[in-house]
């Protein structure tokens, strides 16, 4: 059986103010081409299609638009759970009249998971769907006493497991933050304070694990514990990622192949260094102008209108930085490691310095409630 591996696909998000669904359609229209020219059975989508809960109108017709042509065109099995940014509610509308279209949505966590079991000539595989669930639903939906991420996932796999069939290949879609993995700027975290971290041990029974919510290729552990990564560059802290999605080939006896197919963006996203006049010179006969760009000018004098003249030859500049500008002493390299502050270590350093002394542990403990909560009533708005 063939697989395509792919997830965070955060339709309708804009990057600095600017939209990039034209972006994500073209990217969109390759995955649809790599599915119908590589014969691919099944079609694993590991969490975040939206970019947020209650996406545009314009997000959902290209969400709808693409799986028809997977389901309804080539006539492949599409699987989808609910991400982080996803509305599992939302998405899980007429799931059930859906199947009979070969579309399979996993929204909201079931304490009753039932594998998705595909036959493909004489290669039978169970799908297991576990959407993106905090610690708190986890409680609520089973009813137990955990208090991690990791208790949670422990918990739901252990239930998994009940469900697999000797001799069966059996794959895990999740949308989780396994320990270690590498991060970017563009995702948003689960949970506070590293408590989102999960142990990629917890996935080595299955045959494959198809993971969702790190936004850059990779796997953690095994080479059968899997995130496909986005399908753009969503933040410029991505600039060197290399979009891909994931062919995975499973065989009756459960064994297991994968190779990247890599994404051609419509535009690339590229960071510039140098003084203004350099640059400028080199946009003008730069074949790949309209890329995304953040400029990072090294000029230590007064520029009226860089904006402008950057967008002049580049017209896709988003951002601006100006470390020339700034005094000697590693300001610039400070400000950009504070970028990497999760709210709670902002607020400690912010704290210390205002009151000159560091925060106690009671404090720590109520203002990370505080964050959470505003993490939970975000994600579910």
């Amino acid at each position: 059986m063939r697989l395509l591996h792919t997830s965070d696909w955060h339709i309708g998000r804009q990057l600095h103010g600017v939209s990039l669904l034209e972006d994500q359609a073209h990217v969109l229209d390759q995955i649809v081409s790599t599915v119908a020219e590589q014969d691919v059975d099944v079609v694993l989508i590991s969490g975040d299609l939206y970019d947020r809960s209650v996406p545009p109108t314009e997000a959902v017709s290209l969400l709808n638009a693409t799986l028809n042509r997977l389901c309804r065109e080539l006539g492949v099995q599409v699987i989808i759970i609910a991400g982080n940014h996803d509305s599992a509610e939302r998405l899980d509308f007429a799931a059930d009249l859906l199947c009979d279209a070969g579309l399979h949505i996993v929204g909201p966590l079931s304490a009753d998971i039932q594998p998705i079991s595909l036959t493909v000539d004489d290669v039978t595989v169970d799908f297991f769907g576990l959407p993106y669930a905090d610690p708190a639903r986890v409680r609520h939906v089973y009813g137990a006493e955990l208090s991690s991420h990791e208790e949670a996932m422990a918990l739901l796999l252990e239930s998994v497991k009940t469900k697999q069939q000797a001799g069966r290949p059996s794959v895990v879609l999740s949308h989780c933050f396994i320990d270690g993995g590498e991060e970017s700027d563009s995702e948003r975290p689960l949970s506070i304070g590293g408590a989102d971290r999960i142990n990629a041990d917890l996935f080595a029974p299955f045959t494959y694990s198809a993971l969702g919510h790190l936004h850059r290729p990779q796997y953690k552990g095994r080479e059968h514990v899997r995130y496909s990564g986005s399908i753009l560059k969503y933040s410029f802290s991505e600039v060197d990622h290399q979009k891909s999605v994931t062919l995975v080939n499973i065989s009756a006896a459960g064994d297991v192949t994968t190779e990247y197919v890599e994404l051609q963006p419509l535009r690339d996203m590229r960071i510039l260094e140098g003084a203004l006049e350099d640059i400028l010179a080199a946009g003008a006969s730069d074949p790949h102008s309209n890329d995304y760009v953040l400029a990072r000018l090294t000029d230590t004098h007064a520029i009226l209108d860089i904006i402008g003249k950057l967008r002049d030859v580049y017209p896709n500049t988003l951002h601006l930085e100006r470390p020339g500008l700034q005094p000697k002493g590693g300001l610039p390299d400070a400000g950009r490691e504070m970028m990497k502050q999760s709210e709670l270590e902002l607020f400690e350093n912010f704290y210390a310095e205002v009151n000159g002394e560091p925060v106690t542990d009671a404090q720590r403990d109520i203002v990370s409630g505080i964050l959470k909560d505003l993490l939970v009533s975000e994600a579910s708005a």
